[in-house]
């Protein structure tokens, strides 16, 4: 996987030593231009005799997702300066804001559909996906998924996967060819080891839903006082570029629910390292079936936030409820 890796950043630096080349030859100004050629020589040198992406201070591996983003870094976290650590802070602090803009309403009703989500970044920035589109007489599109990775090479994904179904949802195309084309677009741009895990549907006005789930934890439906999980997966997004994806179909009658979680519900731990699971969640979830969706997301929540007790947060938490009006 590391040679994968460093194939794709060799491409990203010499991508970037052309579009130099070509500045330098029309810019009257050239000085820091020559200074960023200069990095990207020294970048593809250490690339050539091993030492690329290992800190000058300590020579420990630099942070993959930090190299993603910049393939001129050249120290780790712990030995950048006061001054790059600031800046570090205010360009994440700024990435954080961005994505939260990238947000649906947390509380939004079309079209019968009545939908709240709870969104918790484990860190600054997250790799949790959620989204809600009105696509008018096309339905409602909902989307909540997790990428691969943490941190801020994350959080970019989780911006190409907003791009993506934003652009293509209004294309009129069928939930399964919106799947197979943003499956198809991830897979080309992204690392070899990226991928999405995702569950997308799209909720009409008469009640039907059509609903994906492409690798994520299968989603909880209530009604009748049962709660019980939605079967049926794919292979997540991006993971081979050519998947094909199945759909199920409901119909939900006022009252039921959809819920929707990343694994960072069902895996989070206490300070045991027991896990939360499923099974707990459909409990609560069952329990309380009676109140109204902001009320069981609120509740969740709660338990949620009790069983992990002073434990520490490892992943990003989306819980999403879709119910029928």
């Amino acid at each position: 996987m590391a040679t994968a890796i460093n194939s794709f950043m060799q491409q990203q630096l010499l991508a970037r030593r052309e579009r130099l080349q070509d500045a330098l030859t029309e810019n009257r100004h050239p000085d820091h231009l020559h200074a960023l050629l200069d990095e990207v020589d020294r970048a593809l040198s250490r690339m050539q005799d091993g030492s690329y992406g290992l800190c000058e201070t300590c020579h420990d591996t630099i942070e993959s997702d930090r190299l993603i983003c910049d393939p001129l870094v050249r120290f780790c976290l712990d030995h950048l300066s006061r001054q790059e650590r600031n800046a570090l802070e205010r360009d994440l602090e700024l990435a954080a804001r961005v994505q939260k803009g990238l947000l649906p309403p947390q509380r939004l009703e079309r079209h019968g559909w009545s939908i709240c989500y709870h969104y918790e970044p484990a860190q600054l920035v997250s790799g949790d996906y959620c989204d809600v589109v009105d696509a008018e007489d096309s339905g409602l599109y909902f989307m909540v998924g997790d990428v691969s990775g943490k941190g801020v090479a994350a959080s970019m994904l989780m911006a190409h996967l907003h791009a993506m179904f934003r652009t293509l949802i209004p294309m009129g195309l069928s939930l399964k060819r919106v799947l197979e084309h943003a499956s198809r677009v991830f897979a080309e741009s992204v690392l070899p080891n990226q991928y999405a895990t995702l569950v997308c549907g799209r909720g009409f006005a008469d009640g039907r839903i059509e609903i994906s789930n492409a690798g994520h934890p299968a989603p909880l439906l209530a009604r009748d006082g049962a709660v019980r999980p939605v079967e049926g997966s794919s292979l997540p997004v991006g993971m081979f570029g050519k998947e094909e994806f199945s759909l199920v179909e409901l119909s939900l009658r006022p009252g039921e629910r959809l819920i929707l979680y990343s694994d960072g519900v069902s895996e989070a731990m206490d300070a045991s390292s027991s896990e939360y699971g499923v099974e707990r969640l459909c409990r609560l979830v069952g329990e309380n079936q009676s109140a109204g969706a902001m009320d069981l997301l609120g509740l969740c929540r709660c338990d949620l936030d009790t069983f992990r007790g002073q434990a520490q947060r490892h992943d990003d938490i989306t819980l999403f409820i879709l119910s029928r009006q």
